[in-house]
């Protein structure tokens, strides 16, 4: 199935697509044929992404925007139109997350996530799927969530990316039945641990942590990025055309154990979390 043109002529837009999983994806994409558009706040990573992503061939264009702005989304995706002249596929990867008792949470650290997560992903869905519905044109949309959210179990100590999570698979699975009649495909993808510099650090910031949580898992060892990424390739291409509104779940079948990964946190005293804390603000 994964033919090297298998998304010859796809362009596809992923927004949080310069670090991490998203520019693993991308970097997917790209060996399979398509053109990419990557967007995040930060320019200067962006720009270095772009620049690593296409040295060995391919076509990166980059924007910056940040989802939470319905305003930027719209100035992003005209950029991508302009480029390109199309869209195919918008994969919204864009997300944030830290864990912490719940009721130490701010309003503000609420929004932080619930902002960027389902606020950008509503953004960017409803900027993109309107014009598709303008044009007379399908295309598919890949949403990234969580196995605490696609078990509807949530989890502790990561209460807003739970919340919001969840909300972006109720709009996948809803939008799924409400556009399939303009031959707009929802496909989304619930990841288990998947370590990346970035997220990794931030929400298992220790050894032994990191330890208790791949022992949940029945395999017994963390996601490969080219196992996420063949997944992602596979439900945006043709191939999985007749895919509409499903969450698929790869994790190693750790959610069978219980979704709320992060619900061991419990075990931890009050100086460890203050430590952990410190470390993921670095």
């Amino acid at each position: 199935m994964f033919q090297h043109d298998l998304l010859a002529g796809k362009v596809i837009v992923i927004t949080g697509g310069g670090t991490g999983l998203g520019r693993a994806i991308g970097e997917r994409y790209l060996e399979l044929g398509a053109k990419l558009a990557i967007t995040s706040r930060r320019e200067d990573v962006l720009r270095e992404a772009a620049a690593q992503m296409s040295a060995a061939g391919g076509e990166v264009f980059y924007v910056p925007c940040d989802v939470r702005d319905p305003n930027q989304v719209s100035a992003m995706v005209d950029a991508v139109m302009e480029r390109y002249g199309k869209i195919d596929v918008l994969v919204n990867n864009a997300a944030g997350n830290f864990v912490s008792p719940t009721e130490k949470l701010s309003t503000r650290a609420f929004d932080a996530v619930i902002g960027i997560v389902l606020h950008g992903t509503v953004h960017c869905t409803l900027e993109v799927g309107k014009r598709w519905i303008a044009a007379g044109v399908g295309g598919a949309m890949l949403n990234i969530v969580a196995t605490y959210a696609s078990s509807g179990a949530g989890s502790g100590y990561v209460v807003p990316s739970a919340v919001a999570k969840s909300g972006v698979l109720a709009l996948t699975r809803s939008l799924a039945v409400e556009w399939a009649k303009y031959g707009i495909r929802q496909v989304a993808i619930a990841p288990g641990l998947f370590p990346t510099e970035g997220a990794w650090s931030r929400l298992v910031p220790t050894a032994e942590l990191a330890e208790r949580i791949v022992e949940r898992v029945p395999l017994r060892r963390v996601g490969e990025k080219r196992e996420l990424c063949n997944l992602a390739a596979y439900l945006i291409s043709d191939e999985a055309a007749y895919i509409n509104g499903e969450v698929v779940v790869i994790d190693g079948g750790e959610w069978l154990r219980g979704a709320g990964q992060f619900n061991d946190l419990e075990r931890l005293t009050e100086q460890e979390w203050a430590t952990l804390s410190a470390m993921a603000k670095r």
